[in-house]
């Protein structure tokens, strides 16, 4: 795959805007191309976000005005409503295949990600056939001219190496603890459940094995 114009370094703001397009254009069709009050729902939503934000329109407007400069949003023609609606460009500027787009938008909007949560992502973008084909993709973007994502290292306790995009700077931490700790918070709030059920489980089979010798009269 070899690009046809050079990659953008988008902010924070950008990766976040574009990424929410990107994904509201393949899972609710209905409701695209967007508003603005739309479109900043979609950045500030709480699930299937990395990091979860709180942008005003105004801070949307401004990303979008900055991605249109850049040709990779436009406004949408043909419509009969007088409020003003966006799309994005990407493939037009990057002609990619939808596999491809797919990763790029769980990237933006998500964060360092493995393959394995790529792929368990992935369905309402993209139908991978395997996780082999979720790594087939990823090794594809990253071999491209000019690459489009890049492996991280692996670290101590990972199985898996993530991988980001690189149309921006990314926090490589942005999802780690956030996941980690409340696993391991949960895991130790069930184990204390489990065994305090079985301290109960225990006085009630004591109990009862006490009214069965009054009641026999042992």
């Amino acid at each position: 795959m070899n690009l046809q114009a050079e990659l953008p370094n988008l902010n924070a703001e950008e990766q976040r805007v574009l990424g929410a397009l990107i994904e509201k254009s393949k899972t609710t069709p209905d409701y695209y191309p967007m508003t603005l009050n739309a479109l900043t729902a979609a950045c500030n939503q709480k699930s299937s976000r990395r990091p979860v934000v709180n942008y005003d329109e105004e801070t949307v407007n401004s990303a979008l005005n900055s991605l249109k400069a850049q040709s990779l949003v436009a406004m949408a023609v043909g419509s009969s409503s007088r409020t003003h609606k966006y799309k994005h460009n990407f493939v037009t500027v990057h002609p990619i295949a939808h596999a491809d787009l797919a990763i790029l938008c769980l990237l933006l909007l998500r964060g360092p990600l493995t393959p394995g949560e790529i792929n368990s992502n992935s369905a309402r973008l993209h139908e991978f056939t395997s996780l082999d084909s979720v790594n087939e993709t990823l090794q594809k973007m990253a071999n491209a001219k000019p690459p489009m994502v890049k492996e991280l290292m692996r670290r101590p306790g990972q199985k898996e190496t993530r991988f980001i995009h690189l149309l921006g700077p990314v926090d490589e931490e942005s999802n780690d603890e956030p996941n980690v700790e409340p696993a391991r918070k949960s895991v130790n709030e069930l184990e204390a459940r489990v065994s305090a059920l079985e301290q109960e489980l225990e006085t009630v089979k004591q109990n009862l094995g006490r009214l069965m010798k009054d009641l026999l009269g042992e």
